[in-house]
């Protein structure tokens, strides 16, 4: 993931919206209040537009930010009617309680999308580029780090050295705590290190819980990880 020579075309540019976050990583508007908070990586989700409007401080960042404007946005519309058309193929295993149907997830999909590039636009600051797992902040620089729809999901092309080295970047510019969801890969089984993963973060000092979320979009995608940091 080397930022240098980064194609726009190898970018997926997609996201969900401020209310699907909430409920997968089971917080409240209230509980985030007064925190600051890093949405990692953001994607096109709008959990930053619409969290700062709510009064919340929150910073989003991505791999896809090092692309900004209408080229960004653009490409998150194809990538959305890319989405729409797999779905389509494969909504049998998907679960459709949350969503009444495809045309239905798509209005979400452009929703987060329109008002994350809208944001983009008007508080630019807010969105940082960065190539995990590498990050550019300072220890300890967010209360709470919510991580949604990348590590463990990408269990096919990121390795178990990779989701360590990130996850030890996560909790090092984390003050209180991490939430990953969900703990499913793309074919929705449990992550195959998971285990080994939460007894090396145990042996580490840090307290490791595994959540289920009210949010299940995914077949087996309902749970989460809130990892709280030692100090």
């Amino acid at each position: 993931m080397d930022k240098i020579g980064l194609e726009l075309d190898r970018v997926v540019f997609i996201g969900r919206t401020f209310e699907e976050y909430l409920d997968m990583f089971s917080i409240t508007l209230d509980e985030l209040k007064d925190k600051k908070v890093l949405d990692c990586p953001a994607g096109a989700c709008s959990f930053t537009a619409i969290g700062n409007k709510k009064g919340l401080d929150v910073t989003a960042c991505d791999i896809a930010y090092y692309h900004q404007g209408e080229a960004l946005k653009n490409k998150g519309l194809q990538d959305v009617e890319h989405a729409m058309e797999k779905m389509e193929k494969a909504k049998n295993h998907f679960k459709w309680d949350y969503f009444k149907d495809v045309d239905d997830l798509k209005k979400h999909r452009l929703n987060a999308l329109y008002d994350c590039a809208n944001d983009m636009k008007e508080n630019n600051e807010h969105y940082i580029p960065v190539t995990l797992p590498e990050l550019p902040f300072e220890d300890k620089a967010f209360d709470i780090i919510l991580s949604a729809h990348f590590l463990f999901t990408y269990a096919d092309r990121l390795s178990y050295e990779f989701h360590l080295k990130t996850l030890h970047e996560l909790l090092r510019v984390a003050k209180e705590e991490v939430r990953i969801f969900p703990v499913v890969d793309l074919e929705g089984k449990r992550y195959e290190h998971l285990d080994k993963i939460l007894g090396y973060l145990g042996e580490k000092g840090f307290d490791v819980e595994e959540v289920k979320a009210s949010y299940e979009f995914q077949a087996h995608a309902n749970s989460m990880l809130i990892i709280k940091n030692k100090d």
